[in-house]
């Protein structure tokens, strides 16, 4: 009876087509402005390494000054360098993973080029296979030249292609910030969104831009290569680069890899441990708990869906929920119009509940074609996002399961708003309308 339904329900999409135009407008229009707004909060927060984000750790330590505390004070989300140092050496996880952001200038070889300003990051040397980051060419620097502090470089793909064009650069070297360093591997396409590895101070942007150069972090503390970005600082310090390192000023991003889920309260145990450790020579001295978060939680941590984006999608849902109620109107009257074919059918030996699924099944039709143009006026609405800026640029595209939720919420739309009209169809007396005939 299923394909019978749905074959009538396809029929009677002809029958008053003005009224069935009016709620397929309306629901497609609902669905639209819902799914394009939860699209962008959607990315937003998306998982941007499921596979392992709840192996991947970010540490956090308040270690701001005890003097005038209050636990309403603000802190930073960094960290600074003496601690970044002690966790590199700490042994804890599979690997770990320092991060801050460089500029440098760039001086290629090529003549038809002109020096310009290169945007990336000091990592060590764990960071290209703890984010799973591909290559085109050769691979990251080993732990023996980060210890060194080897003048070695990635290049990511586009820089790769601007200053040698399509030819495989590895073994060569590019002249930046005065030094030359040799090219050791070439990323292949990879930009997550966000921008997960390092969410503050990322340049261009948590869900823009691009790094171009990765040089590794020993190197770039040897050769004083300043931060790019904001930096925390509760105390006084000497000017110097050497003054920055012996401060507890925050500047710097880290990460810990751990071997399995179950392991993250070793190291919770490894922070409160060192904590304490800290705490005997003078420092971190406030009466905060460290913490772990994995990408999800530090994601969340750092406010990245921000209050207003949420608010858009509750008045998207809103402005949905207002749809459905104009097409419960709708379906009501269009219903109201076929009591006669109901008290024919029911006379004939239809029962409620056989009424009740022919309605419904066509309600569910008036949803799927909703859903349909509701797609098209979806990718109409992210389109006019995305001429906003660079970021919602980013931000405004249609995965796979947005595109399913499309019309998983037009059919689902259109079902609840049809309960009612159906339910009425379903109390028609038969025998009042044949006498009425």
């Amino acid at each position: 009876m299923f394909k019978y339904y749905l074959y009538l329900g396809l029929r009677n999409l002809r029958r008053n087509p003005l009224l069935t135009l009016l709620m397929v407008i309306t629901l497609a229009t609902g669905v639209a402005a819902s799914v394009s707004t939860l699209t962008i909060v959607h990315m937003m927060g998306n998982n941007p390494i499921p596979h392992k984000s709840n192996k991947l750790l970010v540490p956090w330590l308040d270690n701001g000054p005890l003097e005038g505390f209050q636990p309403s004070d603000a802190v930073d989300k960094q960290s600074s360098y003496k601690d970044v140092t002690n966790f590199l050496l700490s042994q804890q996880g599979i690997r770990r993973a320092a991060v801050y952001g460089i500029s440098l200038p760039i001086e290629p070889e090529r003549a038809d080029l002109h020096a310009e300003k290169g945007d990336g990051l000091a990592v060590s040397s764990d960071y290209f296979s703890m984010f799973d980051v591909p290559f085109s060419y050769g691979s990251g620097w080993t732990a023996q030249e980060e210890k060194s502090g080897a003048k070695v470089m990635v290049l990511s793909l586009a820089y790769s292609q601007k200053f040698f064009g399509d030819i495989n650069p590895v073994g060569k070297n590019l002249r930046v910030g005065g030094n030359d360093y040799r090219i050791v591997g070439v990323l292949g396409k990879w930009n997550p969104t966000p921008r997960y590895t390092h969410l503050i101070n990322g340049n261009g942007g948590v869900f823009q831009g691009a790094d171009g150069i990765y040089i590794p972090f020993n190197t770039g503390i040897e050769q004083q290569i300043n931060v790019t970005g904001s930096m925390w600082c509760t105390a006084g310090r000497k000017a110097n680069f050497q003054g920055l390192l012996d401060s507890e000023c925050t500047w710097l991003q880290f990460w810990f890899e751990i071997a399995s889920e179950g392991d993250r309260n070793k190291l919770q145990d490894y922070l409160t441990a060192y904590q304490s450790e800290q705490r005997k020579s003078g420092r971190l001295q406030r009466p905060v708990e460290p913490r772990l978060f994995n990408v999800t939680e530090w994601m969340a941590f750092l406010d990245l869906v921000k209050a207003d984006s949420k608010l858009s999608a509750w008045l998207a849902l809103g402005f949905l929920l207002l749809c459905m109620v104009n097409t419960a109107g709708l379906l009501l009257a269009k219903f109201s119009g076929r009591a006669a074919e109901v008290g024919v059918r029911r006379s004939l030996g239809a029962n409620r509940a056989d009424i009740f699924k022919q309605f419904l099944i066509e309600t569910g039709v008036i949803g799927l074609v909703g859903g349909v143009v509701g797609l098209l006026l979806t990718f109409f609405g992210l389109w006019l996002i995305s001429l906003q800026s660079n970021a919602m640029t980013v931000l405004a595209h249609l995965d796979i399961p947005m595109l399913i939720l499309t019309f998983f919420m037009a059919i689902s739309a259109s079902l609840l708003a049809g309960l009612l009209p159906t339910w009425r169809a379903c109390q028609v007396m038969p025998a009042i309308q044949l006498k009425s005939q």
